[in-house]
């Protein structure tokens, strides 16, 4: 980050009582003021909870000079679109505006949160959903059908199968603009894409995870610590 990024973002957050009057506890997360460098972003405040893998970071973000908040939930992070602005006025807007319902909504899921596109889709009472079991090939069910998340981009994880200790993971998406479902996973951490659970419907889908969750789960596996032991 370019040290007069750094001086700006300082300087606007200096003495800010918003930041002052957080609370050490909201929802059971953990408040952490950051104010710290990240890359190319400046990480402000976060809440975490680190038994569930769920955080929430206020930053601003230099790429594209914009005060941001993004959430991370088990291995996917993605940016929330309803606090992003240029300037640090709206951002405190913004933050006092949404923040607390965002958090609340990663403590505890919120149905009212779910579009009536995927519930017209049936997703949440998915026959099939309800039964996958709680661990395949060491991947524990973190995700499941009955509480999907939204992201951004109308896309909803629908189910994810995460192993922490390898970092690694493997995901179903529903995009409600596009109608459609698909599948990625994390190797280490890194997005690797995969077509072989594009699907039109739940028939579709259930059909390619009987013939490929179970051999594409191994083959995460076996390239993850195959990544490890170089």
């Amino acid at each position: 980050m370019k040290d007069e990024t750094k001086e700006r973002v300082e300087k606007e957050i200096s003495g800010w009582e918003y930041l002052e009057a957080l609370p050490e506890e909201w929802f059971g997360f953990r408040l952490q003021k950051d104010l710290c460098v990240n890359g190319d972003m400046y990480d402000i405040y976060s809440y975490a909870k680190d038994s569930v893998h769920r955080s929430i970071t206020s930053y601003f973000h230099e790429e594209t000079k914009e005060y941001k908040v993004r959430v991370q939930i088990g291995l996917v992070e993605f940016c929330h679109i309803e606090f992003v602005t240029g300037d640090f006025v709206t951002f405190e807007k913004l933050l006092k505006q949404h923040f607390e319902t965002v958090l609340h909504d990663l403590a505890e899921f919120n149905p009212g949160t779910v579009t009536s596109l995927l519930l017209d889709k049936g997703i949440m009472e998915w026959d099939y959903g309800k039964k996958l079991p709680e661990e395949l090939e060491g991947f524990r069910l973190f995700i499941r059908p009955s509480e999907p998340v939204r992201i951004t981009n109308g896309s909803y994880i629908i189910f994810d199968y995460i192993d922490f200790d390898i970092s690694s993971n493997f995901d179903i998406y529903y995009n409600i603009f596009r109608d459609e479902f698909f599948g990625e996973s994390r190797i280490r951490n890194i997005p690797v894409v995969t077509y072989s659970f594009d699907s039109g419907d739940l028939a579709e889908l259930e059909t390619k995870l009987e013939a490929h969750m179970l051999p594409y789960l191994q083959e995460i596996r076996r390239k993850a610590e195959g990544e490890e032991a170089k």
